[in-house]
């Protein structure tokens, strides 16, 4: 099977941008070598990841990257996405560990050599522990020492850097970290998820500033994903609950960077969980940006509450990946052209993309045929929102191979390549094969 997008496209152009993508924590392993960050410590919590693993090896990356880039280069990729692992890199007393950083040299290094553009993530979501006794995402000041490490890091790494994306995705280390707690560092609540949303945009802006002062030639913006909300009927009230779930989710995130404001749904929370916005605040969260991320994978189904602002519905009867996520590629359009009218957008990469699907290998292949009808309908989602006339100038595909995901541990399958935890033989998936072909055929 291969991918099939118009002949015509865009996307079938070299100008093109496709790439795969990881992330520090899902595949470096070498724990060793590194400070403790809050998924080490919310892993060996009983009962928080789904088959009792962790990051401890994972893919073996920190020992294995070298092998790891050749098989990035073989796809034919343009670029690729990774994160740095801020408790690799920094010490506790807010110096550099050199070691650290070197490992992230050479491979920024090698990458250049192979003509392979370095997408890189300065979090993905591996908050030092040190900083999370201290209060963590809870704590402004941790802002503050992430604007510190990103001026460390983007001195160390000078010219070798394409782009720099601040942050993955921080509704998930906001909303999934300190209120819902089913991600690290396992907060529950609803005082605190906006809170610490706020504290993550601030650091995002802060650093923002050290980027555009002192790397003002790469490509500096943020990495948000978006599960757009769909009302299960045409009531007005199910379509006034939805409005305000995607508000509640999705343009917490997008509307403050962009409009430099929180959406009117601040008004409707209880004071005790509202965000504390100091001076200026915004001003520094909303400075301009050379790109937005967009992560898609899925979106969600919204009713009206007799108490609550809204409810999330599982429809029944749909396709859905092995993650249980719904399969709705038009919900990936929508939501483009959406953003698209509703802020003056710079341009888009859609930095994260993909299926979870439970992979067999068999006989050295693995032929996942579920996860390529995926890819190719997305792609072609996509097509068709550049049609619509939004500026998406890239693709990478999630992810580079199966790793640590997350609080469902080593079960889900991500990857274009396969992974066998236990020998780290990597095996390129029939969807690896597709994706190949087709980088290869661009005019």
């Amino acid at each position: 099977m291969a991918f099939s997008l118009p002949k015509n496209s865009p996307m079938r152009s070299s100008s093109f941008l496709y790439g795969v993508a990881t992330a520090s924590f899902q595949i470096e392993g070498g724990v060793e070598h590194r400070l403790p960050c809050i998924w080490d410590t919310f892993c060996a919590t009983a009962g928080k990841i789904e088959d009792g693993s962790n990051g401890d090896v994972a893919c073996d990356h920190f020992n294995r990257w070298q092998d790891d880039v050749e098989l990035i280069s073989s796809f034919g990729v343009d670029a690729y996405r990774l994160s740095i692992s801020w408790p690799r890199v920094i010490k506790q007393d807010g110096t550099v560990n050199q070691q650290g950083m070197q490992f992230y040299i050479d491979l920024l290094d090698e990458l250049n050599a192979k003509g392979i553009k370095p997408f890189v993530t300065l979090y993905h979501w591996d908050l030092p522990q040190y900083l999370e006794d201290n209060g963590g995402w809870l704590n402004r000041e941790t802002a503050y020492k992430f604007q510190e490490y990103t001026k460390h890091v983007v001195k160390a790494f000078g010219d070798r850097v394409h782009a720099y994306a601040t942050l993955n995705e921080p509704f998930c280390s906001a909303y999934l970290g300190y209120e819902a707690g089913i991600h690290a560092p396992g907060i529950v609540g609803k005082e605190f998820g906006k809170k610490a949303a706020h504290h993550l945009l601030l650091a995002h802006g802060l650093a923002m500033q050290v980027l555009n002062e002192f790397s003002p030639k790469t490509l500096n913006g943020i990495v948000l994903n978006f599960t757009p909300g769909y009302a299960l009927t045409d009531s007005a009230e199910d379509k006034l609950a939805t409005h305000k779930a995607n508000e509640y989710f999705n343009y917490w995130y997008s509307k403050p960077i962009f409009d430099g404001e929180y959406p009117e749904l601040i008004n409707e929370l209880p004071a005790e969980h509202r965000p504390e916005i100091h001076d200026n605040d915004m001003e520094v969260i909303s400075q301009p940006m050379d790109f937005l991320g967009i992560n898609f994978y899925t979106r969600a189904r919204y009713q009206a509450h007799p108490t609550e602002m809204f409810e999330e519905i599982i429809v029944e009867g749909v396709e859905r990946t092995d993650i249980g996520w719904e399969i709705y590629p038009q919900a990936f359009t929508d939501l483009l052209v959406d953003l698209d009218t509703r802020y003056d957008l710079p341009p888009v990469y859609i930095t994260e993309n993909g299926a979870s699907i439970d992979d067999e290998i068999e006989s050295g292949v693995v032929n996942d045929v579920r996860r390529i009808d995926y890819y190719n309908k997305h792609l072609n989602a996509v097509n068709d929102a550049i049609s619509k006339g939004v500026n998406v100038q890239g693709y990478f595909a999630w992810s580079l191979m199966d790793n640590f995901e997350w609080a469902e541990g080593y079960l889900k399958r991500f990857g274009i390549v396969y992974v066998d935890y236990q020998t780290q033989v990597r095996t390129v998936k029939a969807s690896g094969l597709a994706y190949k072909k087709l980088l290869s055929e661009r005019s």
